[in-house]
């Protein structure tokens, strides 16, 4: 068994940056092998170390499965481009809502990972080219921190003595050249349009919009419910913007199929297949139907089964990782009735 490869460093991981996007197009690593008690005493110590540690690896990764609101973002989105191409403004985009931990990032993630693929394909020999931009609106924004959110994801240097102005040509110019078509802008929740600097940040999103021949596409928690859809500013939003809700899931035939392709991805020595899936009504009490709860609940318990030795994952494993506030909420209300 080979040592695991280095880790990248933390620029390289966020999303938020050209590298970290790279990375996250390209794709992780294959998942460790599946080895019995004999195979895995046989590595040696070292052996061992090295294999535990991709196992803790892989299962410290955010699983992504293909959901139904993944696929409709995915087709959405790509019908969207593909409206867009030859229009000359008020370009049409999409709006991504809901609860915390129902899968939002994930859905316009794999959207811009869909994009990005496809671009590779049909121009396999370009090297300049950025097909999406991925940024985060930050906590009481201002125009210029969005600008530079924009710049620092494309690798353009942020100067104290640049302007607004100078860094939004930059930007426009670089996504312009590198034929940026797909600009993924998520924690939209951050803007309200009740304050100054809200109202203004919502302006210059829509001057990048109208500049960048891109499809623009949001996501946020309850952005519908919120001040980003009110008054002038807001209805122009909602014209040009379709969205697309997240929800908890009801326990039913996707649930049930979260849980057992979940259980696929695990790489634990003694686990019993389909231990999970006869799990998959407590999962759903316990998680409250939240899929960002249910990764969590999973591959926190399969790590902690690679710590103390269990190699499986059991009721009483998956009861001793804790969840997030949201989700224990959930799950002192009572289950969840199937619909």
């Amino acid at each position: 068994m080979t040592p695991s490869p280095a880790l990248p460093q933390d620029s390289q991981r966020h999303l938020t940056t050209i590298d970290g996007w790279r990375r996250f197009v390209d794709g992780p690593p294959g998942p460790p092998p599946r080895l019995d008690d004999a195979q895995y005493d046989a590595l040696g110590e070292a052996g061992r170390a090295a294999f535990d540690e991709a196992r803790l690896d892989h299962h410290g990764r955010l699983l992504v499965v293909a959901t139904s609101v993944v696929r409709h973002t995915v087709a959405s989105g790509r019908r969207l481009v593909v409206l867009n191409r030859h229009a000359i403004s008020a370009r049409r985009g999409l709006i991504v809502s809901g609860p915390a931990g129902t899968g939002k990032t994930i859905a316009i993630t794999q959207l811009g990972l869909s994009h990005e693929l496809l671009d590779r394909a049909r121009h396999p020999t370009a090297t300049d080219r950025k097909p999406v931009v991925y940024i985060t609106v930050p906590p009481a924004a201002t125009p210029r921190m969005i600008a530079a959110e924009f710049a620092r994801f494309l690798g353009l240097p942020v100067m104290a003595r640049m302007n607004i102005t100078d860094l939004i040509e930059s930007v426009v110019g670089v996504c312009t050249d590198a034929r940026t078509g797909m600009i993924l802008v998520d924690e939209l929740h951050n803007i309200s349009l009740t304050t100054q600097h809200g109202a203004e940040v919502a302006d210059t999103l829509k001057y990048f919009s109208e500049r960048i021949p891109a499809t623009f596409i949001y996501a946020g928690i309850d952005i519908e419910h919120g001040s980003l859809l009110t008054g002038t500013r807001g209805a122009q939003i909602a014209g040009r913007f379709s969205l697309i809700p997240t929800h908890p899931f009801p326990y039913n035939s996707e649930w049930r199929g979260l849980v057992a392709t979940m259980e696929k991805t695990l790489a634990l020595r003694r686990h019993q297949p389909g231990t999970l899936a006869k799990l998959d009504r407590y999962l759903h009490d316990r998680t409250g139907g939240m899929i960002g709860a249910l990764s969590h609940q999973i591959r926190g318990a399969a790590i902690d089964a690679i710590f103390n030795g269990t190699e499986k994952i059991t009721k009483a494993g998956l009861k001793a990782v804790s969840l997030d506030l949201a989700a224990e909420s959930a799950q002192s209300r009572g289950p969840r009735t199937s619909r």
